[in-house]
């Protein structure tokens, strides 16, 4: 069961991460024009 959980939390830091990385991609991509400023994810 140890083995389950732990794998669940990386799973966790994982998608948090991803999370992350997304939003700061698309925050750069907005101040570069490529994607406009009112882009809304869906």
């Amino acid at each position: 069961m140890e083995g389950l959980a732990a794998a669940a939390f990386v799973f966790s830091l994982v998608g948090v991460v991803a999370l992350v990385r997304l939003e700061k991609l698309t925050k750069t991509l907005k101040e570069n024009g490529i994607l406009k400023e009112d882009y809304k994810e869906e």
